[in-house]
């Protein structure tokens, strides 16, 4: 499946502009849609929060009534309950409390009636309670809120009309359309729901009164987000719908089309043909025009150095070849001395001196070969035939008691750059002469594994590879070296029991 950048670039530039505009506006439209509808949402919320808030303030009204009225009769009704006259004692101790109401019933202790003043016939039996607790109820029949209340010596009721509660509501707000006030069994309208405006819309808050014995329901209304309101949310989009398709009509009239004519004309010019037939008429654009002149220009130097440029290159491809295989030369020579000095040299020590140092030069000299193979399809050099011959060489300038060493190879058809493929093959070269000089009789592994688009995994397994500390002076100069040679790779050396592995840059399959 092709990926979504190589599906982009097959589109045409018309398209490919519209994308990028819609990628560029877009994002403005919706933030800036997104910015009005959060101020719209935010209006709205103040508003409810407005309209919550005048219900708080009704209710509290209505609240802060109740409360007066069954202060005032407990100070009034305290103490007095044993008095001759109970009753007329206390209407005068109310009388002179502002916006209290003068009508109560008066009771012992047991619900026995004592006295009242006005009218409280139609609340019903209400339950004997103990001083100091306070009872509200709704009485629908009577439009009123019950205060049942206990004093020192007994019961006192009391009932709150609606329109007192209607103005204690009214008295502090404004905008209250309705309120409603129930206790768990009854409900009574203090003020009448009213039909929400055109435009508005209803906002109901359910409020406690009296620690929860009554619950207030209180309608108000809010604003409606109108037509108006919805097209400053999709103006914005709108703004960029028009900008992007003004902005590539103007595009693909100014700079698509002419760009597209002269694109034709030079397309079908070939090297070594008489002057291009460039379009004369290319639009209002005076930068394309001065294109299509700089084409013009162009193609002539073109056709000018086109011939000293091939001329150049072949001159440079021989010079490049010839100095590649001088220097291979001069490596397969000092291949050729080291190892006919050791098998001249006098003492083993010697001998082993010039075979490590040949092995090395000549590590050197097959990666400098295979390089020189790869060049001319510039995809760096291939590890497979390199480590194949690599292994061969090592075999043939083996010690004599390390002929039979056997070399397994299992590598990928990898390719990878010269200064990698120098130290791989040190690497190599290292691990397999420290084998065959220590345990020539157990074969030596060598396998290189992709392992991601850009690496491959070279280990190295044999028995002789060791990973704890030692007195072997040889082994402690072997690790080091391995260990540089790794480094140089960019890469860390994993050290386990009889196999070693270090990671290598290599070049993306194809």
């Amino acid at each position: 499946m092709p990926s979504a950048a190589e599906r982009f670039s097959e589109l045409s530039t018309p398209a490919k502009l519209l994308l990028i505009l819609t990628a560029a506006l877009l994002p403005i439209g919706f933030g800036l849609g997104a910015v009005a509808y959060s101020g719209l949402k935010d209006a709205n919320d103040a508003l409810e929060s407005q309209s919550h808030e005048r219900a708080r303030t009704a209710t509290r009204g209505v609240e802060s009534l109740l409360a007066r009225n069954a202060l005032a009769l407990r100070i009034a009704a305290n103490g007095r309950l044993d008095l001759s006259e109970p009753c007329d004692r206390i209407r005068r101790s109310l009388s002179i409390a502002p916006a209290v109401v003068q009508q109560f019933r008066l009771q012992r202790e047991d619900g026995t009636e004592m006295c009242s003043v006005g009218t409280l016939d139609d609340i019903g039996e209400l339950p004997p309670i103990a001083p100091g607790a306070i009872t509200l109820r709704v009485a629908p029949s009577e439009n009123a809120i019950i205060l049942h209340e206990g004093v020192v010596g007994g019961i006192v009721t009391s009932l709150i009309r609606s329109e007192e509660l209607r103005a204690a509501a009214l008295a502090g707000t404004r905008g209250v359309d309705g309120m409603i006030i129930r206790d768990r069994e009854r409900e009574m309208e203090v003020m009448p729901m009213e039909p929400t405006p055109s435009g508005q819309r209803p906002s109901m808050s359910r409020l406690p009164i009296g620690n929860g014995r009554l619950v207030a329901e209180v309608q108000g209304s809010v604003p409606e987000v109108n037509v108006v309101d919805k097209l400053l949310i999709l103006l914005p989009m709108v703004m960029w719908f028009i900008a992007a398709l003004m902005t590539w009509l103007m595009v693909h009239r100014l700079l698509i089309q002419p760009l597209r004519r002269l694109q034709r004309a030079v397309s079908l010019y070939e090297p070594g043909e008489p002057a291009a037939d460039l379009p004369t008429k290319l639009g209002p654009a005076t930068e394309i025009q001065s294109l299509r002149d700089a084409f013009a220009r162009a193609m002539t130097r073109v056709q000018e150095s086109e011939t000293d440029m091939t001329a150049a290159l072949d001159g440079q491809r021989r010079l490049v070849r010839e100095v590649h295989h001088r220097v291979k030369n001069n490596l397969q020579v000092i291949a050729s001395l080291l190892s006919i000095h050791g098998r001249t040299a006098e003492t083993p020590e010697a001998r082993a001196a010039y075979g490590a140092i040949g092995r090395r030069v000549g590590a050197l000299a097959i990666v400098h070969r295979n390089h020189y193979a790869e060049m001319e399809e510039s995809r760096g050099l291939s590890l497979r035939p390199l480590m194949s011959e690599l292994a061969a060489e090592l075999r043939a300038t083996a010690p004599e008691a390390a002929r039979k060493l056997a070399i397994d190879l299992e590598v990928e058809p990898l390719h990878t750059t010269q200064d990698v493929a120098v130290s791989a093959a040190f690497l190599i070269t290292e691990v397999v002469e420290f084998a065959m000089l220590r345990r020539p009789d157990e074969p030596v592994e060598i396998t290189v594994q992709r392992t991601s688009e850009i690496t491959a995994r070279l280990t190295m397994a044999s028995p002789v590879l060791v990973p704890d500390k030692t007195d072997d002076r040889e082994k402690e100069q072997f690790e080091r070296i391995i260990a540089g040679l790794a480094k140089q790779l960019r890469s860390t050396l994993e050290r386990k029991l009889g196999r070693y592995s270090v990671d290598l840059p290599v070049f993306p399959p194809r």
